[in-house]
């Protein structure tokens, strides 16, 4: 990311940075100092500058050290203890000054000067409530999250945790992410909520961030989708839909951990989802029916904001007046 690069950035976009609101990007890591200095630099390379909060998640490796000395004009919070980045992004959403906060992973970088004003741009319409920006898996370099065309605005279903940006306001309006969590599904969870509030998840268009995809544990990884697939139906989804999602959710879970060799695994996630709903059972806040067949609806099929404005202005009415859509 040159000096040429920057400046046709700065070309670009010479006309938003007066009127485009402010933007954070939000890093959360632990024990990568390597990956969080190639993020930050992404980062605090971007035209016009951003403000760039750095979450050390328990890191002992001297990743807060190494960023500061770096990049003195990131504000690094270093934690002692891990707590998950579910909390730091949610901590971090209170610490930013930014209107739109732009998060990515560790180990994600961001390719080009222009991706946070490019994405920023795209809050234009005032029903946007989060921005799912391209990016790719690497080695793998099929693009994931990105508009199949200029013109419209495409919407999503949810955006990945690696790559998204969405208004800071209604973040922490909404509560941010469901900390219960823990790992895995926050994503999906939000965006729901974001959906019942009458803002809806849409597609990018800038360049995609390239993810250098760290191999974790799949039985991790597994055993959390299981259990938090169990809590966000609980949370959110409205009877009688609640009973054929947790039935279908929940035998399609099985089947895959039967494919793996790994169904006991599968079986306990689900299992740990049961107990942890039932020892919540007090929070359960459902969506309505109308958010949630338009939820469904977004993860099925592409659809654009104008085809579906109706709806989502319906939600936001219900929302505000707290009426049922």
């Amino acid at each position: 990311m040159g000096l040429e690069a920057g400046a046709r950035a700065a070309h670009r976009i010479r006309g938003l940075a007066v009127s485009a609101p402010k933007a954070t990007v939000v890093i959360v890591t632990k024990d990568r100092r390597e990956d969080a200095l190639r993020a930050v630099a992404s980062a605090a390379a971007q035209v016009p500058s951003v403000e760039v909060v750095v979450m050390d998640d328990g890191s002992s490796d001297g990743t807060a050290e190494a960023v500061r000395d770096a990049f003195p004009a990131a504000r690094v919070e270093r934690f002692e203890t891990s707590e998950g980045y579910i909390v730091r992004r949610n901590q971090a959403a209170d610490l930013a000054s930014g209107e739109v906060l732009v998060s990515i992973d560790d180990d994600a970088e961001i390719p080009a000067a222009d991706v946070v004003a490019t994405t920023v741009a795209e809050f234009e319409d005032p029903h946007i409530g989060a921005v799912a920006i391209p990016y790719v898996d690497l080695p793998d370099e099929t693009v994931r999250q990105r508009a199949p065309s200029p013109s419209g605005v495409h919407l999503v279903h949810r955006f990945r945790g690696t790559a998204y940006a969405t208004r800071r306001e209604l973040f922490l309006r909404l509560g941010g992410f469901r900390t219960l969590l823990f790992h895995q599904a926050e994503e999906a969870d939000y965006c729901l909520r974001l959906l019942d509030a009458g803002y809806v998840v849409r597609l990018g268009s800038a360049r995609p961030i390239r993810h250098h995809a760290a191999v974790r544990p799949f039985e991790r990884a597994w055993f959390y989708e299981c259990r938090n697939g169990v809590l966000f139906a609980w949370h959110n989804v409205p009877m009688p839909q609640l009973l054929l999602q947790l039935g279908k959710s929940s035998a399609y879970q099985l089947w895959l951990g039967r494919g793996v060799r790994r169904s006991g695994l599968f079986a306990r996630g689900l299992a740990a989802g049961g107990v942890a709903a039932a020892r919540d059972r007090r929070s359960r806040k459902p969506v309505s029916r109308a958010t949630w067949r338009l939820y469904r609806r977004l993860g099925k099929r592409q659809t654009t904001l104008e085809e579906v404005r109706p709806q989502v202005e319906r939600l936001r009415s219900a929302s505000e007046t707290g009426t049922v859509a």
